[in-house]
């Protein structure tokens, strides 16, 4: 059961999922509006909400640069290769951006939340957990997509 504007809360950390996650992620991966979606966990309203998008122009580079150095995210990337056999493919990564730096509060907190946002986003084909930016490289997607 699901109430327009109001999240069930996950059991073990107590974090729901805004509906304005899973609406932007679906514009994501159906409408193609974005190229990635950063969100973040609102501790006062005690859910995961959206905290940058990023425009279909922008790059892998760009997506990297918005993350934090030293704050947990999530992030849904949105991976457009060719294959060997000349056809154009589009891969969705999500991404558990949680540096060594981040604060052991912060750590726990998301660790326990990120199987409930999972669910809610379908259509993902790939996670990549990541503590340091070499983790979730751009060659680290490329050779995951392939």
């Amino acid at each position: 059961m699901s109430f327009r504007g109001f999240s069930r809360p996950n059991a073990t950390s107590g974090i729901g999922v805004a509906d304005q996650t899973k609406d932007t992620f679906l514009e994501l991966k159906r409408k193609k509006v974005y190229r990635y979606v950063i969100y973040r966990i609102d501790e006062k309203k005690r859910e995961v909400v959206v905290e940058k998008t990023g425009a279909p122009a922008e790059t892998y580079d760009d997506f990297a640069a918005s993350l934090p150095e030293t704050d947990c995210r999530y992030a849904v990337y949105d991976f457009d290769f060719v294959t060997s056999e000349n056809c154009q493919k589009s891969k969705i990564f999500f991404i558990a951006w949680c540096p060594s730096s981040s604060r052991i509060r912060a750590k726990m907190l998301y660790a326990t939340s990120k199987d409930r946002l999972r669910r809610e986003l379908d259509g993902i084909h790939y996670e990549i957990q990541a503590t340091d930016p070499t983790e979730m490289d751009l060659e680290v997607v490329r050779d995951r997509a392939h």
